[in-house]
């Protein structure tokens, strides 16, 4: 088997991936700032770095994957005020909202979920070490800077040039040696929430969380550091630059993953084009959106469409069916990493080309189930459903149980089978008006009958 490649955005190419410690790897992935409940784009993140850390795990590498949650930001306390409730309330139903679409998704929980405040403390030792060697400042207003001009590889990530970006804008630029430095701590201001350190009352600035929290939970150098490619600059490489600046190495592999767009534009609140997780799954089942966030290749923009959503889902509900199919005439579906697929994950998780092998085991299954050749039909029903267990779309998983529409198909399917029962005991006492007007109906709810010698089977048109 071909080792994992993968691209790294700090050297802009794909390496070889090797693990600071053998057989572990340690990944930490930018989560939520719970303010709002979760679009599509925000969610094609976790099912993006969902995908690779099965495939690590398949691998045969124990993963180490931490995924934080920032429960205190500007916006957070926007719409505490809009929504006439505490910060804190804001921060938690919104939580709640993304844990809801991770798991409705299938997207596997993280190994540790730390929030931002539950790690002041580390963030004042980190500021500590930071004043201490020169590398930040406190003015004396309250707030902490990070002197940027002071750092040798900073903007490294992004390739910007320090002279050509723009002030910051996080804080009050009286009290800053460069309108750059950008501020780890901000001062308390009247009515907001706040926390004591050494340099005044106030609350954490978003870079610096998740150094913080990064170094709490996998030390001063890790594996990877993921998130969306709107993140690069300024908020990983604000994480760079106080990370090394403590004497961190840090990441070393940084992957981002493209965005969600709708006509061209990035998905997001400020544009009005989102779609929220849990309306979409009233139109597509959990499964179906999962294999649809998850069929681009990681770096390659999705443009959104229902028609586009519609035609994936159409698609994956063919491959659902061959394996049900499979497993009524072959038996059990063991599951078979096949070693071409293999290839293409670890080509840069190529999961574009690990469809198209999908693709060519449905047409030689669904040929293998006309010719009734068994060992044909389990060894690729084998290969498709080793391929989905990697992607998250195994439709045997119980994850995608209830809440993922599931629990509408079982209803669905005990309906129809009573239906179904009907016909054929219209046919059994040759009243074949009966049962044609049954199958008649049956059609017009959009559901296809086929009789085999196993008995009648539907499906959704």
């Amino acid at each position: 088997m071909s080792s994992l490649r993968l691209y790294d955005t700090a050297t802009r190419e794909i390496r070889d991936f090797t693990p600071i410690k053998p057989g572990e790897v340690s990944m930490y992935v930018c989560g939520a700032t719970v303010q709002a409940a979760p679009h599509v784009g925000h969610i094609r993140s976790g099912v993006n770095f969902d995908i690779l850390r099965r495939w690590l795990m398949a691998s045969g590498f124990n993963v180490t994957f931490i995924r934080n949650v920032t429960d205190i930001d500007d916006k957070i306390l926007h719409k505490a005020v809009h929504e006439e409730i505490p910060w804190w309330a804001v921060a938690m139903k919104y939580e709640r909202a993304f844990a809801d679409a991770y798991q409705a998704l299938n997207v596997l929980p993280p190994t540790y979920e730390p929030r931002a405040t539950g790690h002041i403390t580390q963030m004042i030792e980190l500021m500590e070490t930071l004043i201490k060697n020169g590398s930040a400042y406190a003015p004396g207003n309250g707030d902490v800077y990070l002197e940027v001009r002071k750092l040798k590889s900073y903007l490294t990530l992004s390739n910007q040039k320090l002279d050509d970006l723009l002030p910051a804008g996080d804080a009050d630029e009286t009290y800053k040696r460069d309108p750059r430095d950008f501020a780890l701590w901000k001062a308390a201001k009247p009515g907001d929430p706040s926390w004591p350190t050494p340099w005044g009352p106030g609350r954490p600035g978003w870079h610096l969380e998740c150094s913080a929290m990064a170094h709490a939970y996998l030390g001063a150098d890790f594996d990877i550091h993921g998130g969306g490619l709107d993140l690069i600059f300024p908020h990983h490489e604000n994480e760079i630059a106080q990370s090394q600046a403590a004497g961190y190495g840090f990441a070393k592999l940084w992957m981002h993953n493209a965005w969600v767009t709708t006509s061209g534009e990035k998905m997001s609140k400020s544009l009005g084009n989102s779609l929220q997780v849990m309306e979409v799954i009233k139109r597509v089942r959990g499964i179906e959106l999962r294999w649809y966030l998850g069929s681009a290749h990681y770096r390659s923009m999705l443009e959104f469409s229902f028609e586009a959503l519609d035609e994936s889902a159409t698609a994956f509900r063919r491959i659902e069916n061959f394996l049900k199919r499979a497993e009524e005439v072959a038996g059990d579906i063991h599951t078979v990493i096949a070693d071409e697929f293999a290839a293409v994950m670890n080509d840069d998780l190529s999961v574009p080309q690990g469809l198209a092998l999908i693709s060519e085991w449905l047409r030689n299954g669904n040929t293998a189930l006309t010719s009734g050749d068994k060992s044909e039909i389990a060894k690729n029903a084998s290969h498709i459903r080793g391929a989905l267990i990697i992607l998250g779309c195994d439709p045997f998983d119980p994850a995608f149980g209830e809440g993922s529409g599931a629990d509408l198909t079982s209803a669905v399917d005990a309906l129809i089978a009573l239906l179904l029962e009907q016909r054929e005991a219209a046919r059994a006492r040759k009243d074949f008006a009966a049962a044609d007007s049954i199958r008649d109906r049956i059609t017009a709810m959009g559901i296809s009958i086929e009789d085999t010698p196993q008995g009648p089977r539907w499906s959704i048109n």
